[in-house]
């Protein structure tokens, strides 16, 4: 890692300083760096469950879809609007990053790029393979970091949180979101729900923010073996209404046809 992350303590927002593999504020609170190269600054007081976020399981099962690169055309766009706006030497924050796949991609020999989940299972897995990251796990409600830290920031299917994201986006900073369209994956909500509804794409607005860009990014996809079915499945949330019979059918599917279908807009402080 290229140089060490910045933070703020969660609990008193003092300043973090790493020494050794421990990070510690002037209050003398500690949050130890994992052997994977990312810090839990997610105090038990503020869980909402014993382990929040995706599990193991659904974690494994979002990295191999991805890994596939059915997403591509989504990364490809996001990566073309940061060249076009975004100041290449930036600091960078992916709001909910899961595994780590579209955070790494926005990473240059320039920049400085955070990613932040709530889940530990994602942020581990997110550290150990993209180093060049810094990777914690946190709660979006509460952001480790000063105000105007970031000047790029990336949510892509993350709850947005206005209030606190726009307390660390700095001034005339960016903020990509990406949000399910319409049509998205209505072909495997076909199989699902006897009336399949799409998407409700009424937008919530960001009020503190200026939009400055939108587009819908739209494509079919072929998933070619059932085990990337499954897998994609279990990234929506319509899975749990998924039976086991549905399951063990759409295992046996191949060269199945399924609509991507992205709205991605681009705001501004």
């Amino acid at each position: 890692m290229s140089q060490n992350p910045q933070y703020q303590c969660p609990l008193c927002q003092n300043t973090l300083l790493l020494e050794a593999r421990t990070f510690r504020c002037q209050q003398h609170h500690c949050f130890d760096l994992a052997k994977e190269g990312y810090v839990n600054l997610l105090p038990v007081q503020f869980k909402h469950s014993k382990e929040p976020g995706d599990n193991k399981t659904m974690v494994n099962a979002r990295r191999a879809f991805l890994e596939q690169g059915y997403y591509q055309p989504l990364v490809n766009k996001l990566l073309e609007i940061y060249r076009a706006y975004g100041q290449q030497t930036a600091k960078l924050f992916d709001a909910g990053c899961g595994e780590g796949y579209y955070t790494h991609q926005h990473k240059t020999a320039e920049n400085t790029v955070y990613g932040i989940d709530i889940a530990k299972e994602a942020v581990k897995k997110a550290a150990k393979k993209y180093q060049q990251c810094h990777f914690s796990v946190g709660t979006l409600s509460q952001l480790p970091f000063e105000d105007g830290f970031f000047d790029w920031m990336i949510s892509i299917y993350a709850p947005i949180l206005e209030q606190e994201f726009t307390r660390v986006l700095s001034k005339h900073g960016y903020f990509l979101t990406v949000t399910p369209a319409q049509r998205h994956l209505i072909e495997l909500k076909e199989k699902i729900y006897l009336e399949a509804k799409e998407h409700d794409v009424e937008r919530q607005p960001i009020e503190a923010l200026s939009l400055v860009h939108q587009e819908t990014l739209s494509y079919s996809m072929t998933l070619t073996t059932g085990e990337d079915i499954l897998n994609l499945l279990s990234m929506t949330p319509f899975a749990f209404k998924a039976s086991e019979q549905l399951k063990h059918e759409l295992a046996q599917l191949q060269n199945f046809q399924c609509q991507a279908d992205f709205h991605i807009r681009l705001y501004q402080k």
